[in-house]
C-alpha cells in the first residue's frame, strides 16, 4: 500500500467514524472552533485531572471530512498530556502544514493529514478543532 493511500485510509477512517465524539459534562470546559466560509463548527471538552494532564477529550459539531478527521485524531493524540504537551503539540502539528521541511516528528497518524500543505484553502478545515482545543485549555473553571 502506498503511503497516500494509507494516509487516506487513516482520513477516511476518522471521518467516518470520529473518536471521541460526544460532550463532557460540566465541570470540562469547552472551546469553540467556526470557519464562516465553509460553515465547519467544532466544540471540543476537556477535563482535566488535578495534576494537569488531560484525562478526558471529546467533541461535537458539524464539520468536513478534513476537519472532523484533523479533531479525531487530535483527540487521541493529547489525552494523556499536559496542557503545555498538548499546545506545543498544536503548533508542531500547524508548523507541519504551513511550513516545508518540517518534520513530522512526534505526530504519528497526524501526519495523514499532510496532504493539505497541497490545499492551503484547506488549512482552516485540518486546524479548527485545534484552535477549539486551546480555547478549551485556556478557559478557567469556576
Amino acid at each position: 500500500m502506498e503511503i497516500d493511500e494509507l494516509y487516506q485510509t487513516i482520513i477516511l477512517d476518522h471521518s467516518k467514524r470520529p473518536r471521541n465524539f460526544g460532550e463532557l459534562p460540566p465541570p470540562a470546559t469547552k472551546g469553540e472552533g467556526y470557519n464562516p466560509s465553509c460553515g465547519d463548527e467544532v466544540v471540543v471538552f476537556i477535563s482535566q485531572s488535578p495534576q494537569g494532564t488531560i484525562e478526558q477529550v471529546r467533541f461535537t459539531g458539524q464539520a468536513c471530512a478534513i476537519c472532523t478527521a484533523s479533531t479525531s485524531l487530535m483527540t487521541t493524540q493529547v489525552k494523556g498530556k499536559t496542557v503545555a504537551e498538548a499546545l506545543g503539540l498544536k503548533r508542531t502539528f500547524i508548523d507541519f502544514l504551513t511550513q516545508d521541511a518540517i518534520p513530522a516528528t512526534g505526530l504519528g497518524n497526524l501526519q495523514a493529514l499532510a496532504g493539505v500543505k497541497k490545499f492551503p484553502q484547506r488549512l482552516k478545515c485540518a486546524t479548527l478543532g485545534w484552535h477549539a482545543l486551546e480555547g478549551a485549555l485556556k478557559t478557567n473553571v469556576g
